[in-house]
């Protein structure tokens, strides 16, 4: 199992966060971003949603889901799902899956292909995101 080359980069900003009931003293957190930069060679737009709760050893757990648009009006949604722990003043790092779909042909060579993801967000709400094919 090897990670292959990174294809894609974007880096924005938290747009929403709000607090979902859970199971009892256990909320989720949902948390919504919209960034930009590249994903295989072309620039995109990227906007996602993901929902959070706390584990009982204090680590995270979400599941998130959102649409990477390129210039020129190319669609590709995508599901993911990941671990993350808390950093200090509010800070979050993430690590996880994600899963592409598209009729795109700039984008198809995402179909059938596993991903694996970096993203970071910092106190102030700018968030960073790498992801890269995992073959």
């Amino acid at each position: 199992m090897a990670l292959g080359d990174q294809i894609g980069h974007d880096t924005g900003q938290i747009t929403g966060t709000r607090i979902l009931p859970g199971e009892p003293g256990e909320p989720k957190v949902e948390v919504s971003f919209e960034a930009r930069g590249h994903l295989l060679g072309e620039e995109v737009t990227d906007m996602g949603t993901y929902v959070s709760r706390r584990q009982p050893d204090g680590s995270l757990y979400g599941e998130g889901q959102g649409l990477s648009m390129t210039a020129s009006g190319e669609t590709a949604l995508w599901k993911g799902s990941g671990v993350g722990k808390l950093l200090r003043n509010g800070a979050s790092s993430w690590r996880g899956a994600i899963y592409y779909q598209t009729e795109s042909d700039k984008l198809s060579r995402l179909n059938g292909t596993a991903c694996v993801f970096e993203h970071e967000a910092d106190e102030s709400g700018k968030v960073e995101s790498k992801t890269y094919e995992w073959k």
